[in-house]
């Protein structure tokens, strides 16, 4: 196996071209003033016996070192001379998984990956894989005809594509959630249909529904619970049922009767000193 390796090194030295053990690599420049090659270092997507991959199998490119300024269009405008390409995928990392494809927005997108990237190219006949493999450089990513915008050209342009027409936006919105609540009104139909009815095991299956409201989850409802259960709590409290008890009622008690004496002392000699003498 060491001498396999120092053979591919050898030969990748003598190519000009470095790659990882197991990849191809396929130099891309931006542009034709670009002297310096970036590389694209593909192989045909494998997983491990046992491991599931959605993911076609012998149809699919694993492709590393995916540059920011290379989208998706990019991506496929480049391996097209392979051979058709059924989709093209970034991701930040290497994911096994394929993940359905959401309706594109035109007023909301996902937030883009920072950095480098890598990409799932799935063909739509297995021999695009392998004309990947061997495929010749450099492939240039901006060209006269598909011009890729940088610098200061594409901060313009995010900034014009940020400015949103209102109107269109509302007529997205609206329709984005006349869809969600059809969605969610079929649900509902659903779960009352399967509500209380067994299947075939006999289980009856639990849904959110039930026969007595459920209290809304706010912080006011909260605290009425939380009171009620106060004053629940209080009224089963025993009264002067230890001898600490009684000893505190008596003596709070006391002082009652000292303070309304004392009250009695001070009207009655007001009273007293607002009297006034009157014969007739």
């Amino acid at each position: 196996m060491v001498a396999r390796r120092r053979r591919r090194a050898a030969r990748d030295s003598q190519e000009g071209i470095p790659s990882p053990p197991g990849y191809s690599a396929i130099p891309i420049k931006f542009s034709e003033k670009q002297r310096a090659s970036h590389y694209l270092y593909v192989r045909e997507h494998r997983v491990r016996e046992g491991t599931n991959s959605s993911w076609p199998q012998k149809r699919t490119l694993f492709v590393l070192n995916v540059p920011p300024y290379c989208t998706e269009e990019c991506l496929s405008r480049l391996l097209s001379p392979c051979g058709p390409i059924q989709t093209v995928e970034l991701h930040a990392k290497p994911d096994l998984t394929e993940h359905p494809k959401e309706p594109q927005s035109q007023f909301f997108h996902p937030k883009p990956v920072p950095g480098f990237q890598v990409a799932y190219v799935v063909f739509q006949k297995a021999n695009g894989v392998s004309a990947a493999l061997t495929l010749k450089g450099p492939l240039l990513v901006s060209t006269e005809s598909h011009p890729v915008k940088s610098g200061i050209r594409k901060w313009i342009s995010d900034y014009t594509d940020s400015v949103l027409d209102p109107e269109a936006l509302r007529v997205e919105v609206d329709t984005f959630m006349e869809a969600y609540d059809k969605k969610i009104a079929e649900e509902e139909a659903k779960a009352q249909e399967e509500e209380g009815v067994p299947d075939e095991e006999g289980w009856v299956k639990v849904t959110r529904r039930g026969r007595r409201p459920v209290l809304p989850r706010t912080e006011a409802a909260s605290l009425r619970v939380l009171e009620r259960e106060k004053r629940k709590r209080a009224r089963k409290e025993l009264l002067n049922f230890y001898t600490w008890q009684h000893r505190e009622t008596k003596m709070e008690h006391l002082a009652q009767l000292r303070k309304k004496f004392e009250e009695d002392k001070q009207r009655i000699e007001l009273m007293r000193a607002q009297r006034k003498f009157r014969p007739y």
